[in-house]
């Protein structure tokens, strides 16, 4: 290949279900964890003062790091507000630890599973409507909807992933495959999921959870709630027929769970040679450069379902707290750190996609092996954002895990009754 993204960043991409973890979430699936925060996240005028910043971020490693100081530096300097960078050990913990005392980072990296929790106690600051409406308007809409919550856009989107379809073009070859085979349909996939699938080599082999398989379901025309988290959709006649198509792959051995195969995640399985396919996202191509360098691969669409395209999308933002003393010159940062250029310095330095529209051409041209993950945000669907949601998807996580042998009906009326209890 002729480039190699570094690698991406969804805290805990690799693992996406990591992306959905609730800070400080209840035990129970309608359980409320507001921790009494005084902060009331209003956006009718901003904190002030000559006080520094502190940026708390869960970083993917130096790379990330390196580019993220580099950058709050470049505007510091410029600037003459003092920043400091902080990677984070374990960012869930640490946000929670710093809203918890009253001194949270002034602005951290913040995931669509946790943004509920903390935006329901009002920890954030809901500044997306105050950013400059050439800025606001450049953002792929669909993120903007992973970040509005009760009404409002609270943060701006640091960066997209999506999923897509990854084939190891030697087994393709060897099996007598060429490009017109690419699958564009269902039918397509798992026809060429049969033939690649010959000894120690299962045709696609992907992680059985939801943050994978949902996929399907958005190809049929479902998701697990409804574009705006109002209305649970989880049982929904699409559903089931996209987890009763993934059944039929799985009762054919033409696909395997990862853990099935010995292996830990979806990219694992396909870097060892064990899947000739895998369904990931561009967080991919880091792991295939420093783990597998030698494995030939290439990122094409996911087929069509009955419905046309269909993906997920996962993202993070950078959040502001409502107890920062400096959040005017907080949000300013946010400004450079979203900006056309801080984003295509991301990239090239650590692998994320950009999350403004206007920089997609640049970075289609920089990495055009993977541009298929970028066509994806046109019409990829995000995971749900409710408060205390991680437990949920956790738990359907696990049944899907069993879904060869389990009736796809009981696994999303299961999902559908959790879900719903955290909308009452």
């Amino acid at each position: 290949m002729s480039r190699s993204l570094t690698r991406t960043v969804l805290m805990g991409a690799v693992a996406a279900s990591a992306a959905l973890a609730l800070a400080g979430c209840g035990s129970g699936f309608g359980s409320s964890n507001d921790t009494g925060n005084g902060g009331s996240g209003s956006t009718s005028k901003l904190t002030s003062s000559n006080d520094p910043l502190t940026v708390l971020i869960g970083s993917s490693g130096d790379a990330e790091t390196n580019a993220v100081k580099s950058a709050v530096a470049s505007w510091s300097s410029s600037s003459g507000t003092k920043a400091t960078v902080i990677p984070a050990n374990n960012l869930d913990q640490q946000l929670a630890q710093g809203f918890a005392a009253k001194k949270p980072a002034d602005v951290f990296y913040l995931s669509t599973g946790s943004l509920p929790g903390y935006a329901a106690n009002g920890s954030l600051l809901a500044y997306g409507d105050q950013l400059p409406s050439d800025l606001k308007n450049d953002f792929y809409p669909s993120l903007v909807k992973n970040f509005t919550y009760d009404g409002k856009f609270y943060c701006a989107p640091k960066d997209v992933s999506t999923l897509q379809l990854i084939i190891n073009t030697d087994k393709w070859k060897a099996a007598g495959l060429t490009d017109a085979d690419y699958p564009k349909t269902w039918d397509d996939l798992a026809t060429v999921a049969k033939k690649l699938t010959s000894g120690g080599t299962t045709g696609l082999v992907v992680s059985g959870q939801y943050e994978r398989l949902g996929a399907f379901m958005v190809q049929a025309g479902g998701n697990l709630t409804n574009a705006d988290n109002t209305k649970v959709t989880a049982d929904s006649a699409a559903n089931v027929k996209a987890l009763s198509y993934a059944q039929s792959l799985l009762k054919a051995g033409s696909m395997k769970f990862a853990a099935d195969v010995g292996a830990g995640w979806g990219g694992e399985a396909f870097g060892k040679g064990l899947g000739a396919m895998t369904i990931e996202g561009n967080w991919i191509s880091g792991s295939m450069q420093s783990d597998y360098p030698n494995v030939h691969y290439k990122v094409v669409p996911l087929p069509e379902g009955p419905k046309g395209k269909g993906t997920l999308q996962f993202t993070n933002c950078w959040g502001i707290a409502a107890d920062s003393p400096n959040q005017k010159a907080a949000l300013k940062l946010v400004e450079q750190l979203t900006s056309k250029e801080d984003q295509l310095q991301f990239s090239k330095a650590f692998g994320v996609m950009p999350s403004i529209q206007s920089a997609a051409s640049d970075w289609k041209q920089e990495f055009p092996e993977y541009t298929p993950f970028l066509d994806a945000t046109d019409y990829a669907e995000g995971v749900p954002t409710l408060k205390n949601v991680a437990p949920v998807i956790t738990d359907l996580d696990g049944k899907i895990a069993q879904l060869k042998t389990t009736d796809p009906k009981t696994i999303l009326d299961s999902a559908q009754s959790n879900l719903q209890a955290l909308l009452k």
